[in-house]
């Protein structure tokens, strides 16, 4: 017998473009606590079945997982946060026809998908994200999407400083496959450097940007150089990207666990159980 049930469903159109979203729901009666999950993909490619088996875990666990498709590629930043922001609220409106709990909201995501997910659960209220109104809502047409924490897996914490340590990367005798690619999908997305800077988690803490910090729990794969670096543009520093964030985001008041996996386990359960375990504690 499966020990959970998955359901695509609509949640937003844009013009005759719907956006689905696939609901894994644990078997019982409920209401569930749920996670909304963001796929990676460079801000470009992939969609919502990517995430099966980070929904299958997490069902394992009883929380229900909403893995969501969201604008992209060339849509442009800030695009993919106004439809998350969207979802979450959709999803909370109708948290008692679809058996979840609405006061109990996580957010997730891989590489571009932590980054996505971050920034949401960093400004829930971002006028630019919520921008969108409900359309014909059944209850509270004023729930918001704040969460009460995030789960990262090998997040692009900081887009610029991933952009540039590509491009001086890119220019090695003999560069690796994805310093070629990344500054494209990149240009694609973000089109400018100022929009990475304005959109990055590491610099907003580093402004002084008034965000929130939910108790977060930042999974790395090791080794990884597409995700684990210094910052090109900092001067005698050895402090990598995921430990310089991780420092900013104590720094601000939050609470964060950074968790080191072998890179092997990428695509292993053995990746996606601390996860589980952090949501079932938090949720």
């Amino acid at each position: 017998m499966p020990r959970f049930t998955g359901e695509d469903m609509e949640y937003l159109r844009h013009g005759d473009a719907p956006l689905l979203l696939r609901l894994f729901r644990p078997e019982g009666a409920g209401p569930f606590p749920v996670v909304v999950d963001l796929h990676g993909g460079a801000w470009n490619n992939s969609d919502r079945t990517s995430s099966q088996m980070r929904g299958e875990i997490m069902t394992a666990a009883g929380i229900a997982v909403a893995a969501l498709d969201f604008r992209q590629g060339p849509d442009g930043y800030p695009t993919s946060l106004i439809d998350i922001n969207y979802a979450i609220r959709w999803l909370k409106d109708r948290a008692g026809e679809l058996n979840l709990d609405g006061e109990r909201f996580g957010i997730s995501g891989a590489s571009s998908g932590g980054h996505l997910a971050m920034l949401s659960a960093m400004r829930p209220f971002d006028t630019r994200y919520c921008i969108l109104k409900l359309v014909d809502p059944i209850g509270d047409a004023a729930v918001d999407a704040a969460v009460r924490c995030a789960g990262l897996v090998a997040p692009v914490i900081n887009p610029l400083s991933r952009y540039r340590n590509a491009l001086v990367t890119g220019r090695l005798a003999d560069p690796p496959d994805w310093a070629l690619r990344v500054p494209a999908s990149h240009d694609t997305y973000w089109k400018t450097e100022d929009a990475m800077a304005e959109g990055s988690p590491v610099l907003a803490l580093e402004r002084g940007d008034d965000v929130a910090t939910p108790p977060t729990i930042y999974i790395q794969g090791q080794p990884d150089e597409v995700h684990i670096y210094v910052d090109p543009d900092t001067e005698d520093s050895e402090e990598t990207e995921p430990e310089r964030f991780v420092r900013g985001y104590r720094k601000a008041g939050g609470e964060i666990e950074l968790v080191y996996a072998d890179t092997d386990a990428r695509q292993s359960p053995l990746l996606y159980e601390p996860l589980a375990q952090f949501f079932s504690e938090k949720l």
